[in-house]
C-alpha cells in the first residue's frame, strides 16, 4: 500500500495516518523524496482502503501487491521523466543517448569525443574515472582528477555527464562535477552504497547484475526510491551465460517487461551486452524497437587505442552512423 501524503502536512496529522495504518497491522514507513512525501504500508491484512482514504492530510492511495511498491507502475501509471536541464530530458516520449569511451583517459581524448558528441547533437556523455577491472593491474582511471577535466570540457559545451560511483565515499567528492551517476553491474546489489545514493538527491543510472533477475534490478531501485531520490534509470546491460562467442546475453525481454511494471525510464547497453564492435550497431537497433527510452554506448577516436573495452568500442564514423539509425528507428516505431 502507498499512501501520497498532502505537500506540507502537520505533523500531527502525519501522526494520525501513521497510527490508522499501524492500527489495521501494517508496518508504517515514511518515505520523503524531492517530489513528494509518502508512507508504504507493508502487511496482508484485507482492509476497506477508503478508511484510509479519507482521512484529512491524505493526497491519494493505492494497493500495491508487488514487492518493489513505490517503482511499480500499479501505484504510478504515468512515466517517470528525469530532467537533467537544458531541455536534456530522459524518459517516455524521448529517446536519450549518451555515448563515450568506456575510460576517461586524457584532455584531448575528452575534447575529440567532446567534439564528436556536438557534431552529432548528442547531449550526455558517458565516461569512468573510477573503473572496477576484473584485474588489479588494468587502467582503473583517472579519479577526480579527470571528472574535474571532464566536468570542464562537458560544461563549456552544454554536455550532461553521466559516470561510474564504485563507493559511498566518492559520491561527496563528485557531486558537483556529475549530472547522472551510474552504478555498475558489480554494485548493483551494494545496498550501502544504493542507500546514500537515495539520499544523495542526483539521477541514477542503475545497471543489471552480471547475473541478476529482473526482480533483484527493480529491489535495487526500489532502495534508492525509499531513501527520497525518485530519479532513476534502469538500465539492461546483459548477463552472464554459458555461451562464449560474444561477452553477454543482451536481454531485450527485458526491455518491454520492465516497461509494463515499472514507471522509470529503461536504458539499454549493447556495447557491454554484445561486447563486439561489429555488432553493437544492430543491437542498438533492437534496443530502439524494443521500446527502450535511449541507449548507452561506448566509442573512441581510435577504439584500438582504448586504455579499456577496445573490443566493444565503436570509432566516430560508425558512431555517427549510428546515431542517425537510431533516430529514424525511433521515428519510425512512433509512427506506429
Amino acid at each position: 500500500m502507498i499512501i501520497q501524503l498532502q505537500q506540507g502536512i502537520p505533523a500531527e496529522l502525519l501522526e494520525a495516518i501513521l497510527q490508522e495504518v499501524k492500527g489495521i497491522g501494517f508496518k508504517a514507513n515514511e518515505v520523503k523524496t524531492q517530489e513528494a512525501h509518502y508512507i508504504v504500508g507493508i502487511g496482508k491484512k484485507d482492509f476497506d482502503i477508503r478508511t484510509l482514504g479519507q482521512l484529512p492530510g491524505v493526497a491519494d492511495i493505492h494497493r500495491v501487491s508487488d514487492e518493489y511498491k513505490l517503482i511499480s507502475r500499479k501505484w504510478r501509471v504515468n512515466p517517470t521523466l528525469i530532467d537533467l536541464g537544458d531541455g536534456v530530458v530522459i524518459g517516455e516520449g524521448n529517446f536519450s543517448i549518451m555515448a563515450g569511451p568506456c575510460s576517461i583517459e586524457s584532455e584531448r581524448q575528452i575534447e575529440l569525443v567532446v567534439e564528436h558528441l556536438k557534431a552529432n547533437n548528442v547531449k550526455i556523455m558517458r565516461g569512468g574515472v573510477f573503473k572496477p577491472r576484473s584485474s588489479p593491474y588494468a587502467f582503473r582511471g583517472m579519479g577526480l582528477e579527470g571528472l574535474r577535466m571532464f566536468h570542464q570540457h562537458c560544461r563549456q559545451n552544454g554536455i550532461k555527464i553521466i559516470t561510474e560511483v564504485m563507493q559511498v565515499s566518492q559520491i561527496e567528492d563528485m557531486m558537483d562535477y556529475v549530472d547522472v551517476f551510474q552504478v555498475g553491474a558489480r554494485n548493483s546489489q551494494n545496498f550501502n552504497l544504493l542507500d546514500a545514493l537515495g539520499e544523495a538527491q542526483k539521477p541514477v543510472l542503475l545497471k543489471r547484475g552480471i547475473s541478476g533477475t529482473l526482480e533483484e534490478l527493480l529491489q535495487a531501485a526500489e532502495y534508492i526510491f525509499s531513501n527520497g531520490n525518485e530519479k532513476i534509470m534502469l538500465c539492461e546491460r546483459g548477463i552472464r551465460s554459458y555461451e562464449n562467442a560474444y561477452r553477454n546475453v543482451l536481454d531485450l525481454n527485458a526491455v518491454p517487461v520492465l516497461k509494463a511494471k515499472t514507471h522509470l525510464p529503461v536504458i539499454v547497453d549493447p556495447s557491454h551486452g554484445i561486447g563486439l564492435r561489429d555488432h553493437v550497431e544492430p543491437m542498438s537497433l533492437a534496443a530502439v524497437m524494443a521500446g527502450a527510452d535511449g541507449v548507452i554506448y561506448e566509442t573512441h577516436q581510435k577504439p584500438e587505442e582504448a586504455f579499456s573495452d577496445g573490443q566493444q568500442t565503436v570509432n566516430f564514423q560508425e558512431s555517427e552512423r549510428l546515431i542517425k539509425r537510431m533516430r529514424q528507428a525511433f521515428e519510425l516505431r512512433e509512427s506506429f
